[in-house]
């Protein structure tokens, strides 16, 4: 009797009021679950057996898109990929980076992208590999982002270094506004950055194009602070690495080198004969400069003229050719000592020509203390 009272209803406008927890819950969600389920199996199926995604990618890829029908176009993309030489792992690295092309249309979206990449300059295995890491770019607009960008970028710059430029950074021909664009390459020219130097700032640092006006008129700004001249072809070198790290990070690096006696200005006169050595971690500067000054023993002076020195590695160059320096000046085999720094410019390949060949009997141990085997050396013990 109870339970028929739990069943009674009341009439409330056209809608019937059924007490909550009487009947089991309408099975309407769950079906619709199945159905969404139901319909991305085929692209689970496609993904595993066509591309061969393990099946945790596969049903990664395949829960973003759930009302998917059909497996064709998916599979068009294969053949098309397929068909440009891509491998079975460049084609999971371009579709992982950017899984909405599985549902682009071949013919009228994919192909005239890939022409216009094509006529650039992007040849088989360059495109391959470029679409790979940047398969973000099938998803741009061809009439709306990509051929306004690179149609900027043409009119400026020769094809091959907008090509270098676009496959550094893939950000310029699409995700860029080309009125930055437009804006960034004008305010660069008015700055007297024209020319060669405008472009070999592009193949080096497309994405400072891409910044926002103020944010390159400060890199600018603290360049030419910085000493440098635009005349200089070292000017876009300081731009790069100014580019790179803000005014305090520069700082901290100065603030190694001044940790072994140098000046505010001596640090400035490095940096611009050698902008790129700041690229070092401090660890490897203060490792660099401590070897220079106390094991070689060279003055400040001469550190400040030739900081291309902290750019060669320790252990591959500097070290073993000082172990060669010392060893052949404790057999007095110099007539006139070399400089230090001519020694460490030279290629290796001279470098055993001139201090090892050179002095046939003594070329087998020269040799053995060049490649560190069987040697007690303070220059290795100094630097360890």
């Amino acid at each position: 009797m109870l339970a028929l009272k739990a069943l009674s209803t009341s009439r409330l406008g056209n809608r019937w009021l059924i007490p909550v927890g009487v009947f089991p819950i309408s099975p309407f969600s769950e079906l619709a679950g199945r159905s969404t389920s139901s319909s991305s199996t085929c692209l689970v199926d496609c993904l595993i057996t066509k591309f061969e995604f393990p099946e945790t990618k596969a049903l990664s890829i395949a829960a973003r898109f759930p009302r998917l029908k059909s497996s064709q176009k998916p599979q068009a993309l294969f053949e098309f990929l397929r068909g440009l030489g891509f491998s079975l792992d460049c084609i999971q690295s371009t579709v992982s980076g950017a899984p909405q092309i599985l549902f682009a249309n071949v013919d009228k979206n994919l192909k005239p992208k890939i022409e216009l990449f094509q006529k650039l300059g992007f040849e088989s295995p360059r495109l391959v590999k470029f679409l790979s890491k940047n398969g973000a770019v099938l998803t741009a607009s061809l009439e709306k982002k990509l051929r306004p960008r690179v149609h900027i970028l043409l009119e400026t710059f020769h094809q091959k270094d907008v090509l270098k430029a676009i496959e550094k950074c893939s950000w310029l021909a699409f995700m860029c506004p080309h009125s930055r664009l437009l804006s960034n390459v004008a305010l660069l020219q008015s700055c007297g950055i024209v020319g060669s130097q405008l472009s070999m700032l592009l193949k080096m640092q497309p994405r400072l194009f891409i910044r926002t006006d103020c944010k390159v008129r400060d890199i600018v700004s603290r360049t030419l602070d910085l000493g440098f001249s635009v005349e200089s072809r070292m000017f876009i070198y300081g731009m790069c690495a100014v580019s790179a790290f803000s005014v305090a990070t520069l700082d901290r690096k100065f603030a190694v080198f001044e940790g072994f006696g140098f000046s505010r200005s001596e640090c400035i006169a490095m940096f611009r004969r050698s902008p790129t050595m700041l690229g070092r971690c401090d660890e490897k500067l203060s490792s660099g400069l401590d070897f220079f000054l106390n094991t070689v023993n060279l003055t400040k002076e001469m550190v400040v003229r030739s900081p291309a020195l902290l750019m060669y590695s320790m252990e591959g160059r500097v070290i073993p050719r000082y172990r060669v320096l010392k060893t052949m000046e404790s057999k007095f085999l110099f007539k006139k000592k070399p400089s230090f720094r001519s020694v460490m410019s030279l290629t290796n390949e001279r470098f055993v020509e001139k201090f090892v060949f050179m002095y046939p009997e003594h070329a087998e141990e020269l040799l053995i203390v060049y490649n560190g085997r069987n040697v007690d050396s303070s220059a290795d013990a100094a630097y360890s």
